[in-house]
């Protein structure tokens, strides 16, 4: 198999300790072996550390850092995101998981068409692992406005080139985080979706952005253009406004459920 060049990826964790440990066998059975995985904990009060220890043990390639206090996802990523060596850049959240050949598709996929930020498919599974017959793709490339319009890749499923993009660290907002990024990295490079369903999401969590409700997102939402973006209020509801309606369009047309 072709090496592409060292991946590094990036996974923050608070009070994961009950899905980790699949988590990191799903990066641990990847095709593709050149990778290193950097967790940060943000200070999590359950057994997060005692199901990490028999992997921090066993594989160099995984490493540990923790926050010095609990300070939310954009932290956690930042922090991560600094201590990253890897050429490419990949996010994988400490409940989600990845299919064997996630990371071997995708770089493919962009080394052949010179591609430097990219996204796939993705199912979804709930709390307790079993499929709940959503799939959810894409449009083909998501432009800087595209991407502004609405964040159209699933986070587990993004990979960008560390070395074309540069060092991307955002505003410390609590949620939406992960947008913050794709809206920086938009900037320099467009973003190219590989159709396959390469990763699955667990929705419904308890604590997950997933149970809140729209009213709360919205608030989210104008605080990730005003606070981390520094839009001006006209903008940023603007932009807010857009990704409302943009929401409802990628429910509608990339959004699919397979009846059970």
């Amino acid at each position: 198999m072709q090496d592409f060049g060292l991946v590094s990826i990036i996974t923050p964790s608070h009070n994961c300790g009950g899905y980790i440990a699949d988590t990191i066998k799903s990066i641990m059975a990847q095709s593709y072996e050149n990778w290193e995985l950097i967790i940060c904990d943000d200070c999590s009060t359950d057994n997060t550390k005692d199901v990490l220890s028999p992997f921090l043990s066993s594989c160099p390639k995984i490493k540990y850092i923790c926050n010095e206090k609990n300070s939310g996802a954009a932290v956690s990523r930042n922090n991560a995101l600094r201590e990253a060596r890897g050429k490419w850049i990949a996010f994988l959240d400490a409940d989600d998981l990845w299919s064997a050949d996630k990371l071997e598709k995708q770089l493919d996929f962009m080394v052949r068409n010179n591609y430097h930020f990219s996204y796939t498919g993705y199912s979804e599974i709930n709390a307790d692992g079993e499929p709940t017959g959503v799939s959810v793709s894409g449009p083909k490339r998501v432009s800087k406005f595209g991407m502004y319009a609405f964040c159209w890749p699933g986070c587990l499923t993004v990979m960008y080139d560390r070395e074309y993009v540069g060092l991307i660290q955002i505003e410390d907002i609590k949620k939406n985080n992960d947008y913050a990024m794709w809206l920086k990295v938009c900037k320099k490079a467009d973003c190219y979706f590989l159709d396959q369903p390469l990763a699955e999401y667990r929705r419904g969590r308890v604590g997950s952005v997933s149970t809140h409700g729209y009213l709360t997102m919205i608030r989210w939402h104008y605080k990730l253009w005003h606070d981390a973006e520094n839009k001006n209020p006209i903008s940023s509801l603007f932009w807010t406004g857009m990704n409302l309606v943009c929401g409802v369009f990628k429910k509608i047309v990339y959004v699919k459920k397979t009846k059970a």
